[in-house]
């Protein structure tokens, strides 16, 4: 058979804050990119949507604007961090394009329309492994992302560790 250039394949990774997030991102270098460096990598944070009623505060006070724009500083700060730590991960890629997008919203929303705007070839994402009960109450991105993109969805659970050493 004759050789044939690897299809340059668009690959969207969501990451947050979590050991299951840089989990799944290290898999997916470890045995999805390998081997294609025609792959571009495209890492994605979504920044949660500020409270409905973010100028009011439990008591029904208003916050201030310096701590309302305290509060933007932080969630800004956090997405730099979160893709300063998945970018280190990356950052032995040859000739992979790593691109980063940080969005606000509600991450389930943001991961399905970055996933459909930009015609991914794959959806890779870490799964919290939430129970039933505190995932009917929060939701599961995962499955929310599995359910609603039309490309193939890729979640990657992190093996569990039982604390004892063997």
């Amino acid at each position: 058979m004759a050789d044939v250039a690897a299809k340059a394949r668009k690959i969207l990774v969501a990451v947050d804050e979590s050991e299951e997030s840089t989990y799944a991102l290290s898999w997916c270098i470890e045995n999805i990119i390998t081997g294609n460096t025609n792959d571009a990598l495209i890492l994605l944070y979504s920044i949660p949507p500020r409270a409905v009623y973010s100028s009011l505060d439990g008591t029904g006070y208003l916050f201030s604007s310096d701590i309302l724009a305290t509060m933007e500083r932080y969630s800004n700060e956090v997405a730099q961090c979160v893709m300063e730590k998945a970018k280190r991960l990356c950052k032995d890629l040859d000739g992979v394009k790593v691109e980063t997008i940080v969005e606000r919203g509600d991450a389930r929303d943001v991961i399905c329309q970055v996933a459909e705007r930009l015609h991914v070839d794959m959806l890779v994402m870490g799964s919290h492994g939430y129970g039933v009960i505190k995932r009917a109450f929060l939701g599961s991105v995962s499955n929310h992302c599995a359910q609603n993109v039309k490309c193939p969805v890729l979640i990657v659970k992190k093996p569990k560790t039982n604390g004892t050493s063997k």
